[in-house]
């Protein structure tokens, strides 16, 4: 057992002095260096923000030409279809003849079992107004 004598002893006033300095030293380092950390702190935290900043905008670029190539490619293909068209219509236009046409009306009119077909002078045909 440690008597209060001997604990007494061991702290000198040598020691005790030590011990003051440090902590004086201590509490000085803090109070110089937080603030210093801090504004390190921000400064690092405000790179690290526009680093970010800079990666997204970067990347909202790539976006937008992506899309824009998307739309160009969009544009060739609706061209390109709408060349197609016309020179389907071209084709049929240039081939058809009226006898061709007269023909495929025919087929149609004896494929479709529910029409009766009556020629008339003028090739139109008359239609059942009342039908059951």
């Amino acid at each position: 057992m440690v008597k209060k004598s001997e604990l007494k002893s061991e702290l000198d006033p040598k020691t005790l002095g030590i011990l003051v300095i440090v902590g004086v030293i201590i509490i000085a380092g803090l109070a110089i260096g937080w603030p210093i950390y801090r504004v390190w702190s921000a400064g690092m935290r405000g790179r690290a923000e526009m680093a970010q900043a800079e990666q997204n905008k970067q990347i909202q670029r790539v976006e937008a030409e992506a899309n824009l190539d998307a739309e160009r490619l969009n544009a060739e293909a609706e061209v390109a279809r709408a060349r197609g068209a016309a020179e389907a219509m071209q084709i049929v236009q240039d081939k058809l003849t009226e006898q061709y046409i007269r023909y495929r009306w025919v087929i149609t009119m004896a494929d479709n079992e529910n029409v009766i077909y009556i020629p008339t002078e003028a090739g139109l045909p008359i239609l059942e107004v009342n039908r059951r």
